[in-house]
């Protein structure tokens, strides 16, 4: 029991840590101190060190021997591989999902279209938000659509690793637009159970993302 205990401890500070270090509240080349760690999480030294020796096999942690743990960005080439690898995967999670998916989800994923469309026309603050929020509910559901925790859960962790270039690409409008049309048509490829457009719809997706990024520069 309190191996589990201790287990579970590293993991909620891993993934604390890694959810900031993502989302961009510690920046490149930061220390992150074990006992200032500790101190914000309520936890010991070991649970934070055992979560920075994990985050440096993701490589977004380096440990300096003698000297402490610092924050690895990730790089534009990091960016543009996930985004290419990713393109694949997405293009076998719209596969599958031909298969798989319910009538539940093809209703949510119309409601996030529609919702994206009031979003895209809706102007003030908050809008590059909403579209981002919309944009990965839709792709959400598609994960879960595909019957596979394991695709899931690979799908899920690029996701996060791309968050804010993901932003940066909806921000211009008219690729906000053509992204609503190219989650319709993926939809319809869907409904119409035709796993190869479907297929190659979501794969086109992802690298029109890159494209917008300007990542083959």
């Amino acid at each position: 029991m309190e191996e589990y205990q201790d287990r579970s401890l590293r993991g909620r500070v891993f993934r604390h840590l890694r959810e900031d270090i993502l989302n961009g509240v510690y920046k490149d080349h930061e220390e992150l101190r074990e006992v200032t760690i500790g101190e914000e999480l309520g936890v010991s030294r070991t649970p934070v060190r055992e979560a920075l020796r994990q985050l440096e096999l993701e490589g977004l942690v380096t440990i300096i021997p003698n000297k402490g743990a610092y924050v690895t960005a990730i790089t534009r080439k990091d960016v543009k591989d996930i985004y290419k690898i990713r393109s694949q995967l997405e293009g076998l999670c719209a596969n599958w999902a031909t298969k798989y998916i319910t009538d539940a989800q093809i209703e949510e994923l119309e409601e996030v279209i529609l919702l994206s469309e009031f979003h895209l026309h809706k102007k003030g603050s908050g809008q590059i938000e909403q579209m981002s929020e919309m944009d990965g509910k839709f792709h959400k559901i598609l994960y879960e659509a595909s019957n596979s925790r394991i695709l899931e859960h690979v799908l899920t962790d690029f996701h996060k690793y791309v968050q804010l270039a993901r932003t940066m690409s909806i921000e211009a409008p008219e690729r906000a637009e053509k992204s609503i049309e190219e989650h319709r048509e993926i939809l319809e490829a869907i409904k119409a159970k035709d796993a190869a457009k479907a297929e190659q719809l979501a794969n086109e997706h992802i690298l029109h993302v890159m494209e917008n990024l300007h990542l083959e520069e």
